[in-house]
């Protein structure tokens, strides 16, 4: 199926900005224009910008995706030094485990000294929090 860039970018869940946003950071290949001009997408641009999206969700910035997209791309410029980007992002992922590991104890911990009463006007979770700093 194709798409204009409004049909697209709302398939995609994205304005039409973003959409050019992604063409000129080379994250989308320019499209195939009509000749009237119109910007015609594919079905395999839609699961592109979703896998874009979905990429920036859990944490990664545009110039990291543009990288990965080295890869799907048979880009050899792109995927040079691979290994070392993929080493350094997993040991910041592995860092963010752990940090959310601590937070969901520190959460179980203060939920633990929650009562069942909904009391705003004497919450544990508050006084606990403002004793630890």
């Amino acid at each position: 199926m194709s798409y204009r860039i409004s049909s697209f970018a709302d398939k995609c869940g994205v304005n039409k900005e973003t959409i050019r946003y992604y063409e000129r950071k080379n994250l989308l290949q320019e499209p195939f224009k009509t000749n009237s001009g119109y910007r015609i997408y594919s079905d395999h641009d839609v699961k592109r910008v979703g896998f874009i999206k979905r990429m920036q969700e859990l944490g990664f910035s545009l110039s990291e995706i543009y990288k990965l997209l080295g890869v799907v791309d048979k880009d050899e410029v792109r995927c040079e030094d691979m290994f070392e980007f993929v080493s350094k992002k997993e040991e910041e992922v592995h860092k963010q485990i752990e940090d959310l590991k601590r937070i969901e104890k520190m959460l179980k911990d203060l939920k633990s000294r929650c009562p069942d009463e909904k009391k705003l006007h004497a919450c544990p979770i508050i006084e606990t929090v403002i004793e630890e700093e």
